[in-house]
C-alpha cells in the first residue's frame, strides 16, 4: 500500500499509533500543522541496521512513553536522543 505522508499521519492520529520513520517529513508535518497527534520517533541515523540503532531507539522509547502518549516528537540517534512535546511551537515572537 502506497499511502501519502499526510495520510499516514491522518491514519495514526486516529488510531492513537506512534509514527517510527527515518524520513523528516513527518516532522514537518507536525510543524506546519502544529498537531497533537500522532506522536512521531524520528531515526536520525545513517546505520539503520538493528545493531547500531535497535538500543538506543528501545531504550529512548521506553524512558520517553509518557510523552509520546501525550503527543511528541522523538529524534534518536546513536549517540543522542532529543524530545519535543507538541504542538511544535516556532522560536519566532
Amino acid at each position: 500500500m502506497n499511502a501519502a505522508d499526510i495520510e499516514i499521519m491522518a491514519y495514526a492520529a486516529k488510531h492513537d499509533y506512534v509514527v517510527l520513520t527515518h524520513d523528516l517529513d513527518f516532522s514537518a508535518i507536525l510543524a506546519a500543522t502544529q498537531g497533537i497527534k500522532p506522536s512521531v520517533v524520528q531515526i536520525r541515523s545513517d546505520n539503520l541496521s538493528p545493531a547500531a540503532i535497535g538500543e538506543p531507539l528501545i531504550a529512548a522509547v521506553q524512558q520517553m512513553t509518557p510523552e509520546l502518549v501525550a503527543g511528541a516528537l522523538l529524534t534518536v540517534d546513536p549517540g543522542r536522543t532529543r524530545l519535543h512535546l507538541l504542538p511544535l511551537r516556532s522560536n519566532k515572537s
